[in-house]
């Protein structure tokens, strides 16, 4: 059984820190951590292949941009015959606060261009592992602001959740959300 693990960004140096590339930047660290094999290029997407706990994993990184995500995913979740109860989506989410994650099997777009694409394209019934980004306040700034990178000050708090998303992973592949989001509240939680 395989493990698709997509990370939604827009690829292109350009965008490689933005608040909207944090899908991108947790599929890098998940590569690093557990020595993914490099990245190649399988139809509309970059894939690295590795093992996570017991499970076999593909990690995703669309190259379709974001508002066209769902193409490239639908040709692997195809190819590889994944059944959505198997494909995890790490995205952006304007609605919770910074840093925070929440995880969901199924449910709506929340406006997110990304989602609203893989939901037409292969259904809504993947997990969807949302990571806080915050919101800029007005409607008529979002655009801008989930394509500005992150602020410098934020760099320390960006890279410890996506240190701690990666080590506490193995317990969401295995079935186990609560542990999942424990260990990251936990290890987030100042001392």
């Amino acid at each position: 059984m395989t493990i698709l693990i997509v990370g939604l960004g827009n690829p292109g140096p350009q965008y490689a820190l933005n608040r909207h590339n944090i899908g991108f930047m947790q599929i890098d660290i998940l590569a690093e951590d557990y020595n993914f094999s490099p990245e190649i290029r399988k139809g509309k997407a970059l894939i690295r292949e590795g093992r996570i706990g017991d499970n076999k994993v593909l990690l995703v990184k669309p190259m379709t941009y974001m508002n066209l995500s769902g193409h490239a995913v639908s040709q692997l979740v195809s190819f590889y015959k994944i059944p959505l109860s198997d494909v995890y989506v790490i995205h952006d989410d304007l609605d919770l606060s910074p840093f925070k994650v929440r995880v969901k099997k199924g449910g709506g777009a929340g406006g997110h261009n990304g989602l609203k694409s893989l939901d037409s394209t292969i259904g809504k019934d993947y997990w969807r592992i949302r990571l806080g980004i915050g919101h800029p306040g007005d409607r008529h700034k979002v655009s801008g602001y989930v394509l500005s990178n992150f602020a410098k000050s934020d760099h320390d708090e960006l890279v410890d959740l996506l240190g701690t998303i990666s080590d506490e992973i193995p317990a969401l592949l295995q079935g186990n959300k609560d542990q999942f989001l424990t260990g990251i509240t936990k290890a987030m939680s100042p001392s």
